[in-house]
C-alpha cells in the first residue's frame, strides 16, 4: 500500500466538503442550458431562423402598403427584435420548462445544492445570452438590408430597458404557463400564443391596419407594447415611450407574481 505523504497525513490537504459557490453553480447550469438550447434544432428554428426569415422575406416584398412613413426594413426590424425576445423568453422557455417539469428534471435539480432561485437565475442568464446572440445576428442582417436606426444616447439607454422589461414579462408568462399546465398543453398553448401575437402584435403588420377600436387593446399586449415602443425609439426617433414601458412593467410584475405563487415543481 502506498504511504500517505507527510503533508497529507498532517491534514494539509484535508477535503473541505460543501457546495460550490452559488455564482459558480448558476454559471454552470446556465452554460448547460445554453448549449442544450443551441443544439436543439426546433428551438433554434423558433428563436433565430423564423425571425431572420421574416426580416429578410418581408423586407424584400412589398406585401402591404404600410402607410406609416417608414421603409419596410425600418418598420420591420424593431418588430422582429420584439419577436425574437418573445421567441426566447416566452415560447422556448415555456416549452422547455414544461417538459423539464414533466420528466422530473426540476424535481431532481431540487435535490441538488442549486436552489430554486439559483435555477431561475440560471434560466434567466440563458435567456439573456441567447437574446444577445439573436440581437447581434438580427442587427447585422438588418444593417446589410439597409436599416437606418436612431443611434442617439437616449435610444441606447431606452432600447435595453424595453427589451429587459419585455424579457421579464414574457419570462413570467412562460413560467406561469409551464408551472400550471401539463407539458402537452403548454406546448400547444405556447405555439398558439406565438402565432397569434406574431399576427396581431405589430411585428410585421402595423397596428394602424387593424380596426380603430382594437388598436388600444393590441398595444396593451406584451408584443404590441414592445414592438411599438422599440419602433417609436428606433424608427421615429422618439423619447421614452412611457405608455409602452408601463405596460411591459405591469405585465412583468403580474406574471412573475402569479408564476411565483402557482408554479408546481413536480
Amino acid at each position: 500500500m502506498t504511504e500517505l505523504s507527510p503533508a497529507f497525513s498532517a491534514g494539509t490537504f484535508t477535503p473541505a466538503p460543501g457546495a460550490a459557490p452559488l455564482r459558480r453553480m448558476v454559471a454552470a447550469q446556465a452554460a448547460l442550458e445554453t448549449r442544450t438550447l443551441l443544439r436543439n434544432g426546433e428551438q433554434l428554428t423558433l428563436t433565430l431562423v423564423i425571425p431572420l426569415l421574416l426580416l429578410a422575406g418581408f423586407s424584400l416584398e412589398n406585401l402591404v402598403n404600410l402607410g406609416v412613413g417608414l421603409s419596410r426594413i425600418d418598420f420591420l426590424t424593431p418588430g422582429v427584435i420584439a419577436l425574437a425576445v418573445m421567441s426566447t423568453a416566452f415560447t422556448s422557455q415555456a416549452i422547455a420548462t414544461g417538459f423539464e417539469r414533466r420528466y422530473g428534471v426540476l424535481k431532481r435539480l431540487g435535490a441538488t445544492p442549486l436552489s430554486r432561485p439559483g435555477l431561475i437565475a440560471a434560466k434567466t442568464a440563458t435567456v439573456i445570452v441567447v437574446e444577445l446572440l439573436q440581437a447581434a445576428i438580427i442587427i447585422g442582417v438588418a444593417f446589410a438590408l439597409g436599416w437606418t436606426p436612431d443611434a442617439s444616447a437616449l435610444a441606447v439607454v431606452t432600447v435595453p430597458l424595453l427589451v429587459l422589461l419585455g424579457t421579464a414579462a414574457f419570462s413570467g408568462l412562460a413560467l406561469l404557463m409551464a408551472g400550471t399546465l401539463r407539458a402537452e398543453a403548454t406546448l400547444a398553448a405556447a405555439n398558439l400564443v406565438y402565432v397569434v401575437l406574431l399576427g396581431i402584435g405589430g411585428v410585421v403588420f402595423p397596428l394602424a391596419k387593424f380596426p380603430a377600436g382594437a388598436r388600444p387593446f393590441l398595444e396593451l399586449l406584451p408584443t404590441g407594447a414592445l414592438s411599438t415602443g422599440l419602433r417609436n425609439v428606433l424608427a421615429y426617433h422618439g423619447g421614452l415611450p412611457v405608455k409602452n414601458t408601463v405596460t411591459l412593467a405591469a405585465w412583468a410584475i403580474i406574471t412573475i407574481t402569479l408564476a411565483a405563487r402557482s408554479f408546481r415543481w413536480e
